[in-house]
């Protein structure tokens, strides 16, 4: 098995993790959940994080191969177009993701021309799919509950799970958005578990609690020994109860009603209108239950 070199990019602003792995003979490498940067009150975006992936991209001599999304993220948007247009590689995320555009689509009142065959990617994988990057073999492991499209990539021993587990002291990734459900989570916690105590788990969040510095990774064995979420038993109805209980007092992410719409369109802003001008839509009282803190 060859073993990628991975490189952890960590946006402080929404607690993100992006990452670059590389096949060290070839050089061929994959960039992972790429960020944004959006700024809400000035209605701004940049591409702060973007260019510090290009930058070592650069300066590392990498041909990247893929630029990979896990999900339509809820609190930051993806980088993945700008990125493609300044390096040329294909854009993919998982098959489902059809699924979330349909959804969101409804939510946001979208006109009917919008897509929802996740023609915004050039790839869409199907579970258990396996494509190279280099000599690296990259599996494609679906894995729902947080959203309905989430997905894993396995490559060689390093497993990017992004919003499912969290770092062991922090546990797993809430469920109570539209689409999610812990008890798919579950299941899917229980697939990336399964795999070799070894391989190495890369997370897409970490809050860094009791002050701590943003860690992002551990490996499946730690996952199972010590993570707060499981460790203390992992049976399916407690852990839906659990966190089922968390996600309750959970309010919604600042950026959500900014960034969904933005990533079911594969990281494009809405179109300029007739002034030129591109919008963001918000659904006002749609999620009135959970105010943001």
């Amino acid at each position: 098995m060859t073993t990628p070199i991975v490189k952890a990019f960590h946006d402080s602003t929404t607690g993100s993790w992006q990452y670059v792995f590389h096949d060290p003979r070839t050089r061929a490498a994959a960039i992972i959940d790429p960020v944004l940067d959006y700024d809400p009150n000035a209605g701004a975006t940049a591409t702060r994080n973007a260019n510090q992936i290009l930058a070592y991209v650069e300066a590392e001599k990498l041909d990247v191969a893929w630029i990979l999304d896990t999900h339509p993220h809820a609190d930051h948007f993806s980088a993945a177009p700008y990125l493609k247009e300044r390096i040329g590689a294909p854009t993919a995320i998982g098959e489902k993701v059809v699924g979330v555009q349909k959804l969101w689509k409804s939510l946001y009142h979208l006109p009917e021309r919008f897509p929802t065959d996740g023609s915004q990617w050039d790839r869409l994988f199907a579970d258990g799919e396996r494509f190279l990057v280099g000599d690296i073999t990259v599996d494609v492991m679906f894995t729902p509950g947080h959203t309905l499209a989430s997905i894993a990539y396995v490559a060689g021993d390093a497993a990017f799970v992004h919003d499912t587990l969290m770092m062991p002291d922090s546990g797993s990734s809430r469920a109570d958005f539209p689409g999610g459900d812990a008890g798919e989570l579950y299941d899917s916690l229980s697939r990336i578990l399964a795999l070799p105590d070894e391989t190495r788990i890369f997370v897409g969040h970490d809050y860094a609690p009791d002050g701590r510095d943003p860690l992002c990774e551990s490996t499946v064995k730690e996952q199972r020994e010590t993570n707060i979420h499981i460790c203390d038993g992992f049976a399916r109805e407690n852990y839906i109860a659990r966190r089922n209980d968390r996600d309750a007092t959970l309010p919604l992410p600042k950026l959500m009603l900014a960034a969904l719409q933005v990533n079911i369109r594969g990281g494009r802003l809405p179109e300029p209108e007739e002034n030129g001008e591109r919008y963001l839509k918000i659904p006002l009282n749609r999620f009135e239950g959970k105010f943001s803190e």
